[in-house]
């Protein structure tokens, strides 16, 4: 078959993600006061699997990938983070993401700890048979670190359900019987969960509006900008649409297309679908994935890569409240730019907490074999992201800091507090 064009990639990193990671780790544990030893347990991962491993091609020929599997602390519970795959990705990525999913667990208060996932490849340039092959063989390589109480992953970018499908049925071959809580965000019909395709979207706009609230912004007639059209930012773009937020830009991989008046969302979803892109869409006038971030609107929602709003474009932001939905996609030096401008910033271990909060859900009903029904996801997602939403905002108001910090410092806590009562063995 003829190889397809690899997709396209808008990340424009500014150094080592993990040192990033760790930089916040180290504030929100100044913050609390957390004493050395902690900070070394706590700053560290305690696991790293790197394999290369083989996979047959459509043409007959042998090609060796890379994959990584991190796992930063499984102090509150078994290890839980997503597998992504992309040509890019590197072990440094994968330590911050895991390290970030430690976080993000404890802030929602989940039993979990932190991992990540990932193989360095391009899935547009792969057949089917060598996707399915390639997932298998990393499943194998998986196999000794990963398991329904030990470490359970689930989709992120460039994978999904039907990933998550074939390496639920790996294991389960390589077990002798079926064991659907390996993996969340499965297929419905294998045991995945109802409402989990949009959590992570939906929790993200729960967000928004406890924010809006806080922040007195009427959303009906508020405008908006979504960065990254796919899972979760085109979900994000249509709750909000639905809620009366007028989206004015959206953008993907290949760019974006902007309308003062607002997009017809719906609309613009079919055309994705269709498409596969925004930026073709008839209405409206094509931009980058830059000059989005600069537009003027009341919301932003960076919903794509990792280090989007960097130090030379957070002085051009003119968003109001910005929800992160993507993982690290402010770098620390713009993080401080925009504080300094008094923009609202949801951080990321909170804003998009929703998909690991339903894939929570997901794994205690395979385990229960028990299953909820959509509106009963969903709203028990909702008292989950407005709960952690507003201990996180009164704690930094009562510490008169910033939302990430206070986030950060939260999460640190309650992870470290779990250290101490576990003590250090032996």
């Amino acid at each position: 078959m003829p190889a397809k064009k690899p997709a396209g990639n808008p990340r424009q990193k500014e150094g080592s993600l993990f040192a990033m990671a760790q930089q916040q780790f180290l504030a929100a544990a100044e913050a609390i006061g957390l004493e050395e030893g902690l900070r070394q347990v706590l700053g560290a991962c305690k696991r790293e699997l790197t394999t290369s491993f083989p996979v047959h091609m459509d043409d007959g020929s042998v090609r060796v990938f890379t994959g990584h599997r991190v796992q930063h602390n499984i102090a509150l519970g078994p290890a839980k983070g997503g597998i992504r795959y992309h040509p890019s990705v590197t072990l440094d990525e994968v330590k911050a993401l895991a390290m970030w999913m430690t976080w993000k667990c404890a802030l929602v208060n989940l039993p979990y700890g932190g991992a990540k996932g990932a193989v360095a490849c391009d899935p547009a340039v792969l057949s089917v048979t060598e996707l399915e092959d390639l997932t298998r063989r990393y499943a194998t390589e998986l196999f000794i670190i990963i398991g329904p109480t030990e470490d359970i992953p689930a989709p992120d970018l460039n994978t999904d359900s039907r990933v998550m499908a074939w390496i639920m049925d790996t294991y389960s071959m390589m077990k002798g019987y079926s064991v659907p809580a390996v993996v969340t965000g499965k297929p419905v019909s294998l045991g995945g969960s109802l409402g989990r395709y949009e959590a992570t979207g939906r929790g993200c706009v729960y967000t928004v509006v406890a924010a809006a609230k806080k922040l007195r912004l009427n959303l009906e007639g508020a405008t908006a900008a979504v960065q990254g059209f796919g899972q979760v930012g085109m979900v994000a773009a249509r709750l909000l649409s639905e809620l009366g937020v007028k989206v004015v830009a959206v953008s993907d991989s290949k760019g974006g297309i902007y309308s003062a008046k607002g997009l017809d969302i719906p609309a613009v979803m079919a055309h994705k679908s269709k498409s596969g892109q925004v930026s073709s869409w008839r209405m409206g006038d094509r931009i980058t994935n830059q000059e989005l971030l600069a537009l003027p609107c009341d919301i932003l929602v960076p919903a794509a890569f990792e280090q989007q709003l960097t130090a030379s474009n957070a002085p051009k932001v003119r968003a109001h409240l910005i929800a992160e939905g993507a993982n690290g996609p402010t770098t620390v030096e713009a993080h401080k730019i925009l504080g300094d401008k008094g923009v609202f910033v949801i951080p990321d271990i909170l804003a998009n907490a929703g998909g690991v909060t339903v894939s929570y859900f997901e794994w205690v009903q395979d385990l229960q074999s028990f299953f909820w029904e959509e509106e009963e996801v969903n709203e028990r997602l909702r008292r989950i992201m407005m709960r952690a939403f507003d201990e996180t905002y009164a704690f930094a108001q009562k510490r008169k800091i910033d939302l990430r910090l206070a986030a950060h410092a939260l999460a640190v806590n309650r992870v470290a507090e779990a250290t101490k009562a576990r003590g250090i063995y032996p």
